[in-house]
């Protein structure tokens, strides 16, 4: 079979390797659909934590059963599944807590292990989640707002809240879209005015900031001098990191969804005199998981909108590099096999 593979920065390249075998509890799969992520773009400029070379990409995953034995779940070849890519261990700190999408020995599908960037696979049948009603691009699309979902989750918003997503890209569109299910008001701002405009578009938001000189200003306009009483940054960028502090309320929270490999800095007494609390989000759950695809189900989610870049499998490693070109506008950009 046909596998990609980034065997170094800047270098995707094509294997040939043998069709895998399942083991016990395990299911043979066809990759139907692949989710190109910030991780993998990150992984392919060299700057993801967490990361080893040469390394198979993809954990946004909508598979097709081909072998499966008997299973708890009921699953039977040729059934479509979103792919649940974490490895917990099931009894560090975290996972005793229930906290297992920081499992101390987390392990991710094409992060720490090769993942799903080929034509099949083979993972165990309690990896598989079945997701009845969504469409391939769909099942694909689950993972990627489950980090947004997990992210919301994380910060308790309510309907009383004001909500600032800073960084409108898949992430950032995730965190929006569950964001506004709360019933809070959402906020999302970026230094791209089509981002802005695909808010405004597919998302109907009413307040979508450009961030340049006049965006503190802005922003104090929008929330009536109060400031937003959570900020999520989605960015990826130390500098928008760093600038969020100053723009989230006394007694608010600021959530970090991205995930950088720099050193952060805040003046603590600007810290200090807000009372800020500082949340991480990482991963998801399957509760998570559970969620989004009700979400899709239930259509109180956008979803089709989102992949802007839809390219045959035998093309990816030939468009991978425009997908990092801004000026190509790519949402999502989706391997389809």
């Amino acid at each position: 079979m046909q596998q990609i593979v980034l065997r170094e920065p800047f270098s995707l390249q094509w294997a040939t390797v043998p069709e895998p075998k399942p083991q016990t509890g395990q299911a043979l799969l066809q990759v139907r659909r692949i989710g190109i992520c910030g991780t993998d773009l990150h992984a392919y400029r060299g700057q993801q934590p967490f990361f080893t070379y040469p390394r198979v990409l993809g954990h946004e995953l909508a598979v097709e059963i081909l072998e499966i034995g008997a299973n708890p779940q009921g699953l039977s070849t040729g059934d479509r599944c979103v792919v649940f890519p974490y490895w917990e261990c099931g009894s560090c700190i975290a996972c005793r807590r229930g906290k297992t999408n920081c499992c101390v020995q987390m392990q991710v599908l094409g992060v720490h292990k090769d993942g799903g960037m080929c034509e099949y696979l083979t993972l165990p049948v309690d990896r598989l989640l079945p997701a009845s009603g969504l469409s391939l691009e769909q099942m694909a699309l689950v993972e990627n707002q489950c980090i947004g979902a997990h992210a919301v989750r994380r910060s308790n918003l309510s309907r009383e809240d004001c909500a600032l997503v800073v960084g409108a890209g898949p992430i950032g569109l995730g965190v929006v879209q569950f964001a506004g299910a709360t019933g809070a008001q959402v906020i999302v701002a970026d230094i791209a005015q089509s981002k802005l405009e695909f808010c405004r578009n597919h998302l109907n938001l009413e307040h979508t900031l450009l961030v340049d000189e006049s965006f503190p200003d802005l922003l104090q306009e929008v929330t009536q001098g109060n400031l937003p009483t959570v900020v999520f940054d989605a960015t990826g960028h130390p500098s928008s990191i760093e600038a969020g502090f100053s723009h989230v309320a006394h007694g608010g929270a600021y959530v970090l969804v991205s995930l950088v490999q720099s050193d952060i800095s805040f003046w603590d007494p600007e810290f200090h005199k807000r009372e800020l609390s500082l949340l991480s989000s990482r991963n998801a759950t399957r509760e998570d998981f559970e969620q989004v695809i009700a979400a899709i189900q239930e259509n109180l989610i956008v979803t089709e909108p989102l992949i802007t870049h839809l390219a045959p499998f035998e093309h990816v490693v030939s468009e991978f590099e425009s997908w990092l070109d801004p000026a190509n506008n790519v949402i999502k950009a989706m391997a389809c096999l």
